[in-house]
């Protein structure tokens, strides 16, 4: 099966892509796509990986499944694409990064910037049927964003783990904390966010465990 990825992760995850949970989930895919309005479109399937290449993450954020109404989903966790606004979640992660830092340099739903710096916006389900969220959960994406996150703990060093929510909290297992900064949190739903997702700072915290590890800070 080809599978159209950035070359370090394609190369780290190439053996799950003939695992018999992966052909399974590449035929319900295709049958889904063919046969149903699934977000995002399918070459932005990859998007988080595309966008934030293997040896340069520095920070990881796990959501959930993609935005499942029109123009919104485009391959990264939270993230909008203009002139779509920031849905509820993402303008929380922003209120939080205004309280936190005193200043956001992101100017509308777009967090490709983030991507670009290190941020791997990686959902736990990789596609969704429109309007329906957590349609295509169980289907084996789960597995393969795990090993994806299990990977990336296990050959690389001081990345910082954003885990929000219960789902995400759930790949707390696969990470070494004594290797990695993880960071846990309440979800920032509307639902959530006010349960401890608000006040964690989770992104000063994320900028002085970079730099006290000789890199750049994120510019959120």
């Amino acid at each position: 099966m080809n599978v159209v990825m950035e070359e370090g992760w394609k190369s780290v995850l190439k053996d799950e892509f003939e695992k018999e949970y992966f052909v399974k989930l590449r035929d319900f895919v295709h049958s889904e796509y063919r046969t149903q309005t699934i977000y995002p479109p399918a070459r932005l399937i990859f998007n988080a990986f595309d966008t934030c290449p293997f040896d340069k993450v520095k920070v990881v954020i796990l959501g959930q499944d993609p935005y499942h109404e029109p123009a919104q989903a485009h391959g990264l966790s939270f993230s909008v694409l203009p002139p779509c606004p920031p849905p509820p979640s993402l303008n929380n992660i922003y209120k939080e990064i205004r309280d936190d830092i005193g200043v956001l340099n992101c100017s509308n739903g777009d967090l490709t910037p983030w991507a670009k710096q290190g941020v791997l916006l990686l959902n736990a389900t990789l596609t969704v049927k429109a309007h329906a969220a957590l349609s295509h959960h169980n289907k084996g994406w789960e597995i393969f964003t795990s090993k994806a996150v299990e990977e990336l703990a296990a050959r690389r060093n001081h990345i910082v783990f954003m885990l929000w929510g219960s789902n995400a909290r759930a790949k707390k297992s696969l990470i070494d904390p004594s290797r990695h900064l993880i960071l846990e949190a309440p979800h920032p739903s509307p639902l959530s966010a006010y349960r401890g997702f608000f006040g964690c700072k989770h992104f000063s915290k994320a900028n002085q465990y970079l730099i006290a590890n000789g890199m750049q800070p994120i510019e959120w």
